[in-house]
């Protein structure tokens, strides 16, 4: 019974991490510079180029390489619950290996169900993210193919901005969709602690969300990425992106 109380207090402690630093993170994005804020201002700069570009075979290779990371997570996604649904089927045979192992709680059936439940809606909620992130980036390859040509007469500079603008967007709403994807397959190697015991549920499903917020607002990566960024303040100097990232469409300040 107190493993049974266990377990909810584990799974509500893992579903608090999944849905509150999704929030969290969103929220603190708004204001501090982070690997997404910043990505975006890159991706800004990406299709403003691309406008100026005739040749553009360079800019639907790096769309084709991004829809095909997409794409093969999401057949991962489809392999691991194919695994998922069939073990649901010998759940049984599943408990009798777990009870062997050393350290390993014994749980009832239902509780098994559950677990393996949870795993479920997390591959499922990965998948529809990877799809939606795969036809994100189509749509910026439709947008990328009907830019006009930097020759073309007909096209006033404020068309070009505003395509090279929604182009950045919708490549930015692919990214944030992506990386909510690849979050799930972290939180789901939380949810494989939740098999030894509800207590290393509680840690891994800590310990998964202090990596994600490291990687986003405390990484090398993001270092280096807002070094390669100089804005100009409002007397025109030169300054480095460590400041508050602009948000997409925005003027740095």
């Amino acid at each position: 019974m107190i493993l049974q109380y266990l377990d909810f207090i584990a799974l509500a402690w893992f579903f608090a991490c999944w849905i509150g630093y999704t929030h969290y993170s969103r929220i603190k994005a708004r204001n501090t510079p982070c690997l997404s804020s910043i990505l975006d201002l890159y991706r800004q700069d990406w299709m403003r180029v691309m406008i100026q570009r005739e040749n553009k075979m360079s800019d639907a290779s790096i769309i084709g390489n991004l829809e095909r990371n997409g794409a093969f997570f999401a057949s991962s996604c489809l392999l691991i619950l194919a695994g998922i649904l069939t073990a649901l089927g010998y759940t049984q045979q599943v408990i009798e290996v777990f009870d062997v192992l050393p350290y390993s709680s014994t749980s009832s059936r239902w509780v098994w169900e559950l677990k393996l439940g949870v795993l479920l809606v997390l591959f499922i909620y990965a998948f529809f993210k990877f799809t939606w992130s795969v036809r994100l980036y189509n749509f910026v390859s439709v947008l990328v193919g009907s830019s006009p040509s930097p020759e073309s007469k007909t096209v006033s500079p404020r068309s070009r901005e505003a395509l090279a603008a929604h182009s950045a967007s919708i490549c930015s709403q692919a990214g944030d969709a992506f990386n909510l994807g690849l979050r799930s397959f972290y939180y789901a190697l939380a949810v494989v602690g939740w098999f030894i015991h509800p207590i290393v549920l509680i840690l891994s499903s800590t310990v998964v969300v202090y990596v994600l917020y490291h990687r986003e607002f405390r990484s090398q990566a993001l270092k280096s990425l807002q070094s390669g960024k100089v804005f100009e303040n409002k007397n025109g100097e030169p300054k480095t992106g460590r400041g508050k990232a602009p948000k997409a469409g925005q003027e740095p300040t």
